[in-house]
């Protein structure tokens, strides 16, 4: 078994980053690096592999930064090893940014994208995660995020309108 330490914060007004260590799965169950993007590729209808991981890279990074505490700890730990330190080495975001403004953030980080084809990015790589990850998991990192997110995991947004 290995042994990864994360950044975590824990649920203070201040959003503090503390270390946190977990064991990972061993590798045999752990999904791997290639499958993630190929599930990707899939998913985002994207012509190539680079392409496909490209965007993982981008998308899993600003996911990161927004997911916190346990949940952060515990979607490293079910990724695949290059895509946990993917997530973990995102300093935890100081404010949480809407589904709308995560996807223009998104947007930011690749040339030439538009808030719409962002928005196909970040749900390509994010509607996989359920099957990869597991449900639970995936509601348990929703319950931490504003409104909105849920259709970007592929998922109805069923929380009740502000």
């Amino acid at each position: 078994m290995s042994v990864t330490t994360v950044p975590t914060t824990t649920a203070t007004p201040a959003r503090t980053a503390t270390a946190t260590t977990v064991t990972a799965p061993p590798p045999a169950d752990r999904p791997n690096w290639a499958h993630l993007v190929e599930e990707v590729r899939e998913a985002g209808q994207y012509p190539t592999r680079a392409e496909a991981e490209r965007v993982t890279r981008i998308v899993l990074s600003a996911l990161g930064g927004h997911v916190i505490g346990d949940e952060r700890v515990d979607l490293a730990a079910a990724l695949p090893e290059e895509a946990a330190r993917v997530v973990a080495s995102q300093i935890p975001a100081t404010r949480e940014l809407s589904a709308a403004e995560f996807v223009d953030s998104v947007a930011a980080r690749i040339e030439g994208a538009t808030s719409a084809t962002a928005r196909w990015d970040v749900s390509s790589v994010l509607s996989v995660l359920p099957e990869l990850v597991g449900d639970e998991l995936v509601t348990r990192i929703l319950s931490q995020l504003p409104p909105g997110y849920a259709l970007l995991f592929g998922r109805a947004d069923l929380s009740p309108a502000p």
